[in-house]
């Protein structure tokens, strides 16, 4: 008999213990039929139009006292390839470049050490009815690594990188509780530099305000120049975006500007956004139009994007999507395409106009 208690008593603790930890497998996949219409015509099977496809883990254990130790490992899959050259992976293979963290939480909020996408992006770019992927995304808060001008007529050699990267590595993360629908989030970045503790560095800030129907946000970036970084001067940014809920429709606005110091004076990126989204059915109608700028040393470009898409929810976690876009560069300008990809090509006009449609499951 007591041999029996003992056991139970043991499977008890133990079962306790095991209530106070937890690790999650999750993930999504999306994938879907591309077609763009430009100087050269493509299509093909695409990943990740409606929502990235990724891969993760999570886990979290409580310490007591309010306490708790967690964890993020997730990374970017591309189901057309079946590789995972997604959210930063330089090659095929499988990375947790999405985000790896670890970290601490309580009353106090929560510190992280790891990659993970920054304070400000996060701050700024959840108005972006097309979720920052697809072909009407908006490219206002596109990767450092994107190019700033053009290989033709309006090439210069003092176009550098104009803007900072969505993620950052190297970097200990602190995102404050919420005071009344406010909260901040902070990064710093080592460059991780021999000799100079300064260089290729980051700094970020985001500051959320969530209140009802209303939802503000602002971030402020600066990337320091040096061996590790794409910054070949300091790159500085900000971002301000806001939306407004009226329940039978959202109205959601955003800018984004980033500037660095070259030889010949100041390159420059700006831009900005108004959309829409209203639940038509069970599903979700969204509309989009962006003004990109680029002010490069000695020349000038634009463009316009306009994108209308449709999602709609099979269930809680599969849903099909439909999305048109459309882009037009000014100006002499032949700088942006639609998504991030680098498939087809703009007219000679510098326009282009794709669709997409596929699905997403989310486990």
């Amino acid at each position: 008999m007591k041999k029996s208690l003992i056991a139970l008593a043991v499977l008890a603790a133990s079962g306790a213990a095991m209530a106070q930890s937890s690790v999650t497998l999750y993930g999504i996949a999306d994938a879907g039929v591309t077609y763009l219409n430009g100087g050269s015509n493509w299509s093909g099977v695409t990943s990740g139009n409606n929502k990235t496809s990724r891969l993760g883990f999570r886990g979290v254990e409580d310490l007591g006292g309010g306490l708790k130790a967690n964890f993020v490992l997730e990374g970017g899959i591309n189901l057309d390839t079946g590789d995972g050259k997604s959210g930063g992976a330089t090659d095929n293979g499988f990375q947790f470049k999405r985000q790896s963290t670890v970290g601490l939480a309580g009353n106090f909020g929560e510190v992280r050490l790891g990659r993970e996408l920054t304070a400000a992006y996060n701050a700024t770019a959840r108005y972006d009815v097309f979720g920052s992927v697809g072909l009407a995304q908006s490219r206002l808060w596109a990767d450092g690594g994107v190019v700033d001008a053009n290989a033709n007529a309006n090439a210069n050699a003092n176009a550098k990188a104009v803007t900072t990267n969505q993620r950052i590595s190297n970097a200990v993360t602190y995102v404050s509780p919420s005071f009344s629908g406010f909260k901040v989030g902070v990064n710093y970045g080592f460059g991780e530099v021999a000799g100079g503790n300064s260089k290729s560095g980051y700094m970020g800030a985001g500051l959320m305000y969530d209140n009802g129907p209303l939802s503000l946000g602002l971030g402020l970036e600066r990337l320091k120049s040096g061996a590790n970084s794409v910054a070949t001067s300091d790159i500085d940014a900000w971002s301000l975006g806001g939306s407004y809920d009226f329940g039978v429709a959202k109205v959601l606005a955003g800018y984004r500007e980033s500037k660095v110091d070259v030889a010949a004076g100041e390159n420059k990126r700006l831009g900005y956004y108004v959309a829409a989204t209203a639940p038509v059915g069970p599903g979700l109608v969204r509309a989009s139009y962006n003004r990109y700028e680029n002010k490069l040393a000695g020349f000038k470009e634009k463009a316009d994007q306009f994108g209308l898409g449709y999602v709609y929810s099979l269930s809680k976690r599969t849903s099909v999507y439909g999305t048109y876009a459309y882009i037009k560069n000014k100006d002499g300008a032949n700088l942006y395409t639609l998504g991030s990809s680098s498939q087809g090509s703009l007219k000679t006009n510098g326009s282009q106009q794709g669709v997409q449609v596929g699905i997403t499951h989310a486990f």
